[in-house]
């Protein structure tokens, strides 16, 4: 790998990361009135949390971001912290849908090749700066914005994996990753990973470029999943500093689920490849099969932690009891101040 392969890398890291988080903005300020219908239907129930939580993060396309909103909500007292569990335990499998999106980079030709991003992302980014620049109305300037971020995240998945490629024929390349089958170290380096660009669906995106060598397999893809769980939680721990006890413990819930959750499964996922013949996790991960770990695991955490949603809200409460003084909330958070129908509400 060249030093102009490494600039180009760096490049197209940020060009992706940019994208993202230019997307995720326009997305929350666009569907800003619909996070205001679906915050309002929020009742007690579990079921009705979850699925809140799922469905914005699917259209935001950021879990850290759903989460950082809670715990707006629960700071400016919109939420409670019952409510916050459950849409923060939805807000894990929605964030799948980022990996997902990611995949379609792998379509192959003829008919299907049409959905292919590469085939439809210039087409985006035509309507995106039309919508942007001649648009009159905020809505669909955001429109605009959301197509240009989407394309250029794509785009610069497209020069990461350019710059990469070259690592396809390197023998410590395939070492390295070899290392992170050790389930301890792959789940150190996926939450390292996740903490330092502050977002599951960008380390998501940074895994699915490099298994595009074809050197990293699923013994190695599926501990970095489990790890990426726990790195995603700095923002929403980061995002609680200075804000009320429930906020901070809505913090405290995200970090629970995800520990908890990696702990276990990673922990199960040792025991099975010692025990039994996994042949699979010898084969190298995919886009598709990515998606697939991804959306799995979170789904067995899910399985196992909804229902011990109440446990979760009882061990944030022991970790951060209430103070002897009355706290104030705050009627606008800044934390809500990229969806104004939200914040006002």
């Amino acid at each position: 790998m060249s030093f102009y392969d490494i600039l180009g890398m760096l490049g197209g890291l940020c060009l992706f990361l940019f994208g993202m988080n230019f997307m995720g903005k326009a997305l929350e300020r666009r569907a800003g009135n619909r996070l205001e219908a679906l915050l309002a239907k929020l009742t007690t129930k579990k079921l009705a949390g979850f699925f809140t939580g799922l469905a914005v993060t699917a259209v935001i396309q950021s879990s850290t971001a759903t989460t950082v909103m809670v715990v707006g909500f629960v700071n400016s007292g919109l939420m409670t912290l019952g409510q916050a569990v459950n849409v923060i335990i939805g807000a894990n499998v929605g964030t799948t849908a980022t990996a997902w999106l990611l995949s379609l980079r792998s379509v192959g030709g003829g008919i299907a090749g049409l959905f292919r991003a590469s085939t439809f992302t210039p087409v985006l980014a035509l309507v995106g700066i039309i919508l942007y620049m001649f648009g009159k109305k905020d809505r669909k300037r955001d429109t605009g914005e959301i197509l240009l971020g989407f394309s250029t995240l794509m785009y610069g998945m497209e020069i990461m994996s350019s710059s990469v490629s070259g690592l396809s024929g390197s023998a410590k390349f395939g070492e390295l990753f070899l290392l992170f089958e050790n389930p301890l170290l792959g789940m150190i380096a996926g939450a390292l990973l996740t903490a330092v660009v502050q977002s599951s669906s960008a380390a998501i995106g940074i895994l699915q470029t490099l298994a595009m060598t074809g050197k990293v397999t699923y013994g190695a893809a599926i501990p970095i999943i489990m790890g990426q769980n726990i790195g995603t939680c700095v923002t929403a721990l980061l995002s609680s500093v200075g804000a009320t006890k429930n906020a901070k413990r809505a913090a405290v819930v995200h970090l629970s689920f995800n520990v908890i959750g990696a702990v276990v499964w990673i922990a199960l996922f040792s025991v099975l490849r010692r025990a039994v013949s996994l042949p699979f996790l010898e084969r190298p991960a995919n886009l598709p099969g990515i998606a697939v770990s991804h959306t799995v695991f979170n789904v067995l955490c899910t399985l196992l932690l909804f229902p011990l949603s109440d446990a979760l809200k009882y061990i944030s409460m022991r970790l951060v009891p209430d103070s002897k003084v009355p706290e104030k909330t705050s009627e606008l958070d800044e934390r809500l101040l990229n969806t104004p129908a939200v914040a006002l509400e």
